[in-house]
C-alpha cells in the first residue's frame, strides 16, 4: 500500500518548515526562480521544467502551480522524500529517482526532447567541483537554445571578507523574519524514523544507500567559470540576501 495523503501532507509540512532553517529568505528565493522560468518560458506552449535535488518537490509544485501547462519533472535520490511528494502532491509533477552526477543519471529522466528550464535549491552544493563541472556541462546540452539554468544556493561571494559580511547579513535577516522553528534536519529525520506508515520507504532508503556527498567551496566567480565552460554564454547573479544566491544561466 502507499502513503496516505494525510501522512504525506503532514511529513511535507515538516520538510518545509524545518528548510526555512536553511535557506535565507526561502519563500522570496522561490519566487525569484519562478519569475524566472515564467520569464524564459512565456512563449512555450508547454514548458518541459527539471527540479534537481528537488526533495518532495516543493518548488517543482510552486511552478507547476504557476505554470499549469508545464511539464514539471521533480528529480532526486531519496525514495522516501520522492514517495511524500507524489502522495501528497499527486499528478501535477513526474516524479524521478536518479543520483545527479552518476554515469548514466540522465538516462532515468526518459526526455523525448529539449528541455527549457533547470532549476535547483540548495543541492548542488553537495556535488564536488568535477562532478559538478560534467553536471553543468551535461544540462547545457539538454536545454534548449534561450533555455535556463538556474541554481539557488548558498555561494560565497570571491571575497573573503565580503564573505563573512554577506554570512553575517544572512544570520541577522533570518533572526529578524524567521517563524520560531523548533525542527531541523536531525529531527525531522529522527521523527521519520518513528512513524509506522514510513518503515518501508525508510527500509529502502537504507538499501539502496545515500549519495555520496563531495562538497565543493566554489565562490561566486568559479560557479560562473564553469557555466560558461559548460556553453552558457550569459552567467551571473539575479538576486541575492547574505550569502544566498540565485544564479541564472542562459543557453
Amino acid at each position: 500500500m502507499g502513503l496516505s495523503t494525510t501522512t504525506a501532507a503532514r511529513w511535507v509540512e515538516r520538510w518545509e518548515r524545518q528548510q526555512q532553517l536553511y535557506a535565507v529568505d526561502r519563500e522570496e528565493r522561490f519566487e525569484v526562480i519562478a519569475d524566472l522560468v515564467e520569464h524564459v518560458t512565456r512563449d512555450r506552449a508547454v514548458p518541459l521544467v527539471l527540479d534537481l535535488g528537488s526533495g518532495p518537490g516543493c518548488l517543482a509544485a510552486r511552478l507547476a502551480a504557476r505554470l499549469p501547462t508545464a511539464e514539471v519533472i521533480a528529480v532526486d535520490a531519496d525514495p522516501l522524500l520522492l514517495e511524500l511528494g507524489s502522495a501528497h502532491y499527486g499528478p501535477a509533477l513526474r516524479y524521478v529517482r536518479t543520483v545527479i552526477g552518476e554515469p548514466g543519471w540522465l538516462d532515468a529522466l526518459a526526455l523525448e526532447r529539449p528541455v527549457d528550464a533547470v532549476v535547483s535549491t540548495t543541492a548542488l552544493h553537495y556535488l564536488g567541483t568535477e562532478t559538478l563541472r560534467g553536471v553543468y556541462r551535461e544540462l547545457a546540452g539538454l536545454l534548449r537554445p534561450g533555455g535556463i539554468l538556474i541554481n539557488g544556493d548558498h555561494i560565497s561571494p570571491d571575497s573573503t571578507k565580503v564573505s563573512e559580511l554577506a554570512i553575517d547579513i544572512g544570520r541577522r535577516r533570518s533572526e529578524r523574519t524567521a517563524v520560531s522553528l523548533v525542527e531541523d534536519w536531525d529531527s525531522w529525520w529522527a521523527g521519520a524514523a518513528e512513524d509506522p506508515e514510513l518503515a518501508r520507504l525508510l527500509s529502502h532508503r537504507a538499501d539502496t544507500g545515500r549519495p555520496r556527498c563531495e562538497g565543493n567551496d566554489l565562490t561566486l566567480s568559479g560557479h560562473v567559470a564553469l557555466l560558461r565552460d559548460a556553453g552558457f554564454e550569459h552567467v551571473g547573479p539575479v538576486w541575492q540576501v547574505g550569502p544566498s544566491h540565485v544564479l541564472a544561466a542562459l543557453r
